[in-house]
């Protein structure tokens, strides 16, 4: 994998668009964003990519996340008081207004990878995990081994829905439901699974309107979509296979992924290739940079690449305008807003059924 795609795909996991949550998730995180409640239900056990078993006597009292992913869900869960520390933190702009105040407040271990023995001497009891399996991913040679975590007293989960796409899964992801359960997982683990139902709820209330909506419009007969990872670079697309978050995203919304039959989360292809895919839709998939006018301007770059690059130029989506604008994190990262997304794709794929 070349090391300047994963800039990109790295990058976007640090960043996240502005919000688009529904109005009663949105309230209620708000309320409890400084330390939902701790309910019982103890002890939960929950497994790795691989099925390895991990034990939970009670809630963690001292979290730390891989990044603002990991970060955001707790915080979207009323723990975010119990967060010490974070790595690829979330940028100016990244996380739902209710929910920035208190992303501010988490200690930054690491603008990128936080550094093994500083994780290791963070203090927590849980270590939450973006990562696993996903190549290059700051040098996972330099993580810490089990043992080493066992040492520190740190717990070690993950959130399966990017961790284990690559290592783990079997059949590819055309659903929201790996990220569900890493909420429900989260809740138990945290002590917070009725917040994380009402999450969950709410999420699958938005999913099931779109999948009604949509009933009537065979597989076959659905539009071509690619994601466009603008920040991977634009010598060598970088296209989302059908293990990534982002093949549900868009499998949900309506669309067709252009790049399914490939088995896997990310894979380098040619220009070639997305010529002879000739989406109907490309979502220009650019990270989120801080603010409205920098988000059009990079929007505006990535469209503009596009219609004037030779190999892409005369793509159907190119010369009919169609380009979605929607940052990467939205789609290539699982949370609450994944169904936000599916919403948004639904809605510009076949407006006249999903108002």
């Amino acid at each position: 994998m070349r090391p300047r795609a994963w800039c990109g795909v790295l990058a976007a996991v640090a960043l996240s668009a502005t919000a688009c949550g529904g109005g009663s998730e949105e309230g209620t995180a708000a309320r409890t964003a400084e330390g939902g409640a701790r309910g019982g239900g103890f002890p939960v056990t929950v497994t790795d990519c691989m099925g390895a078993r991990t034990t939970f006597d009670s809630a963690p009292k001292k979290i730390v996340t891989s990044n603002a992913s990991a970060l955001e869900l707790l915080l979207w869960l009323g723990a975010g008081d119990r967060v010490a520390g974070t790595g690829f933190p979330p940028g100016k702009g990244a996380l739902p207004g209710q929910l920035a105040d208190r992303g501010a407040k988490v200690p930054v271990l690491g603008r990128t990878v936080i550094p093994k023995e500083k994780l290791l001497a963070s203090g927590a009891d849980l270590y939450i995990d973006s990562f696993s399996s996903m190549k290059n991913m700051g040098g996972a040679g330099d993580a810490p081994t089990p043992e080493e975590f066992k040492a520190a007293g740190i717990k070690h989960v993950f959130l399966k829905s990017t961790a284990c796409a690559a290592k783990a899964d079997k059949s590819p992801r055309t659903d929201l439901s790996g990220v569900e359960a890493d909420i429900e997982q989260l809740g138990k683990v945290t002590g917070t699974s009725a917040r994380a139902a009402e999450l969950v709820g709410g999420m699958r209330q938005k999913t099931e309107a779109v999948r009604t909506a949509l009933k009537s419009v065979p597989e076959d007969k659905r539009p071509g979509y690619f994601l466009f990872d603008y920040d991977a670079g634009t010598k060598q697309p970088m296209a989302v296979c059908n293990r990534q978050v982002a093949n549900a995203v868009i499998t949900e919304g309506g669309g067709r992924n252009v790049f399914a039959d490939c088995a896997g989360d990310f894979k380098p292809v040619g220009w070639e290739d997305v010529v002879a895919k000739d989406p109907d839709w490309i979502q220009l998939a650019v990270r989120n940079r801080g603010s409205e006018e920098a988000n059009r301007k990079a929007f505006d770059e990535a469209a503009g690449f596009l219609r004037s690059f030779p190999a892409t130029k005369d793509l159907k989506a190119v010369k009919e305008g169609h380009f979605l604008r929607i940052n990467s994190e939205l789609t290539t990262i699982g949370g609450v807003r994944s169904a936000d997304t599916v919403r948004e794709i639904a809605h510009t794929l076949h407006p006249d059924l999903v108002k």
